[in-house]
């Protein structure tokens, strides 16, 4: 079974989500917020990627998503 999903409003949940659950179930509801698993060197390397990603996408060197999903696929 997925996740369910639910917004809070107003101080209550609202969950509008299609199940295959019985009448009359009764779920638990947990904020899901562990963060991650990398290491600190692992995080760092990712921040230094976001950085660099970001400096060229500032400076105009990038390119549409779809593009590089296209290309991505052209590769398999």
């Amino acid at each position: 079974m997925s996740p369910l999903r639910a917004r809070v409003e107003n101080g209550r949940l609202h969950l509008d989500e299609p199940t295959e659950l019985p009448e009359g179930t009764e779920l638990e509801l947990v904020v899901d917020d562990d963060g991650d698993d990398l290491t600190n060197q692992e995080r760092q390397a990712l921040h230094e990627a976001l950085l660099t990603s970001w400096s060229s996408a500032e400076a105009g060197r990038s390119r549409p998503a779809s593009e590089l999903i296209d290309e991505l696929r052209r590769r398999r």
